[in-house]
């Protein structure tokens, strides 16, 4: 039986990003309508994070919105990891925090994270129209200092965003040099008060996209299908497995609902998939 990989996010720190991501509703640039604040309670987090464990997420990831990590940030997520790993030891640690040194990288390995999530986003040639206030190589150096530290590095992009299909193939090439165990693919989710417009994808478009990416990274173990699944396959959500994914998000994303994580696990038992009990299940 195929096993699929489950993990959730944790937005522990929202909206508060000064960058110029042209696709995130976390800037403080585009004041979307979303809900902001600097630290999330730890005692929240630890009650997320038992809730998706019951659900039978393995992965559970702690995201920060800003550039990069800083010496507060930091020690905020280390204090989080930690209680975490006593608190709720079956899950495995994912910091997802913007640029980070190796040394940063080695005190948060230190404190219970097991992998980092950089996203590359797209290719290095589209990267300045979608960002101009950190650089694309800023991204891909820190995926070399994730496999330096000998953390999972966990590093994908955003489809939607308006590339084209080169720079589609160009960010996977890309991400292939790195050797990344999981590769998370969003698919762009339209905020009113973004620049961007909508995502204009279509589903089989989306499905090939997935089929691609398994078929550039074979060696990865984990094709993700992460934020926008919901809003870019609707009820055709269950085909992406036939096209390669092997993991989802489930549960809420960082300022979008998910949808309930019963009927995920629902179309899983009905598609007569299993859920992964460790990260070598496949």
């Amino acid at each position: 039986m195929k096993k699929i990989f489950l993990c959730s996010i944790s937005n522990i720190n929202s909206g508060t990003c000064n960058e110029d991501c042209k696709f995130c509703s976390q800037s403080v640039r585009y004041k979307a309508d979303i809900e902001r604040f600097k630290q999330k309670p730890i005692s929240d987090i630890v009650e997320e994070a038992r809730i998706v464990e019951a659900a039978g997420a393995l992965g559970f990831c702690l995201v920060t919105s800003q550039k990069g990590l800083n010496d507060k940030t930091l020690d905020f997520v280390c204090e989080v990891a930690r209680t975490l790993t006593r608190e709720v030891p079956r899950l495995r640690l994912i910091a997802c925090n913007g640029t980070a040194s190796y040394e940063q990288l080695l005190i948060l390995k230190e404190a219970g994270i097991k992998a980092y999530n950089h996203n590359l986003e797209t290719s290095r040639e589209f990267y300045p129209k979608i960002c101009t206030t950190h650089s694309w190589d800023e991204r891909y150096e820190t995926c070399e200092n994730v496999n330096r530290a000998k953390l999972t590095l966990i590093t994908g992009g955003i489809f939607g965003l308006g590339e084209t299909q080169q720079d589609r193939v160009s960010m996977l090439k890309s991400l292939r040099t790195l050797n990344p165990a999981s590769v998370p693919i969003n698919f762009y989710h339209h905020n009113p008060a973004l620049e961007l417009q909508p995502n204009p994808l279509k589903i089989d478009e989306a499905l090939e996209l997935i089929t691609l990416t398994r078929s550039m990274l074979p060696e990865s173990d984990r094709i993700m299908v992460a934020g926008g699944r919901e809003l870019m396959f609707g009820n055709r959500q269950e085909e992406i497995f036939e096209a390669g994914a092997n993991s989802i998000v489930i549960g809420n994303y960082l300022t979008t609902l998910g949808r309930d994580k019963n009927s995920d696990l629902s179309m899983l038992r009905k598609l007569g998939l299993g859920v992964a009990k460790s990260p070598e299940d496949k």
